[in-house]
């Protein structure tokens, strides 16, 4: 689980890097969306309407991800979980 979690929000943080959002609101964006933690720092202070519209979605996403608990959405990809 820790291993997933870590990878997931690696990815999201580099997916943030690449689109332009400076390292501090990239972290913080991404661990408060993850963790539905509430505000970030950097740009995401107050809310989340600085960003552009990709960074919006991979929050979004990371938000969706901490709500559904990464694990139970990680037994979709395993092959025994679609096996009659």
């Amino acid at each position: 689980f820790m291993s997933a979690y870590i990878a997931i929000l690696v990815v999201f943080i580099l997916t943030l890097l690449a689109a332009g959002v400076d390292e501090l609101t990239a972290f913080s964006a991404v661990a408060a969306s993850l963790n539905n933690l509430g505000p970030g720092l950097g740009e995401v202070f107050v809310n989340y309407t600085d960003l552009s519209l990709l960074p919006k979605w991979v929050c979004i996403a990371a938000m969706v991800l901490g709500r559904l608990e990464i694990f139970a959405l990680l037994v979709l990809f395993t092959p025994t979980f679609w096996q009659d």
